[in-house]
């Protein structure tokens, strides 16, 4: 078995997905890493969720490699697979079929009434950051303009879903 360590980063550098060294604290990389934390989030989420749902949130964690790959190469004609509209459309249809399931609601609502909410919900905040992460750096630098879609969308997703999973909702009061 190879060893996980390279070394490489010892000085606070890390190399990008097409082989650009930048420091440890670079937008891109706080940019990509934060779309890893969201994909950890939603592995814990989805152990809490039906099968039909876990199966939705494992096909939304593949493609968050692809959206980390984009923010991870600097050239973006060397990104090997590419966010596309088809993909932004899927959100959206997860979107509509859960949003048409729970009842509307014009108040905030308290977050995680059940495990699979609350961790929902705390996913839905991650990828609100990898969004304006994303945004951050495409200020800087060339960002495909369909990940940073698809990371809107995807907030929308998630919060569609953990209001599915949550029970006896209860509203904040000021």
């Amino acid at each position: 078995m190879s060893k996980i360590y390279t070394k490489g980063g010892d000085k606070g550098t890390t190399s990008l997905f097409d082989r650009v060294r930048v420091s440890k604290d670079d937008i891109r990389v706080e940019s990509y890493g934060t779309v890893d934390e969201l994909g950890a989030a939603l592995g814990v989420a989805k152990n809490y969720t039906d099968e039909g749902m876990r199966k939705e949130i494992e096909d939304i964690q593949h493609k968050l490699f692809t959206v980390a790959a984009s923010l991870a190469t600097k050239d973006q004609s060397k990104v090997p697979v590419k966010i596309t509209e088809e993909d932004i459309s899927r959100l959206e249809q997860l979107i509509d079929k859960y949003m048409d399931a729970v009842v509307p609601r014009s108040d905030f609502i308290l977050n995680g009434s059940t495990k699979a909410a609350g961790f929902l919900h705390l996913a839905r905040t991650i990828s609100r950051r990898a969004e304006r992460r994303a945004i951050s750096l495409s200020a800087q630098d060339e960002v495909c303009p369909l990940v940073i879609k698809y990371l809107n969308r995807l907030s929308d997703a998630i919060y569609a879903m953990a209001r599915y999973t949550e029970e006896g909702e209860a509203s904040v009061s000021y």
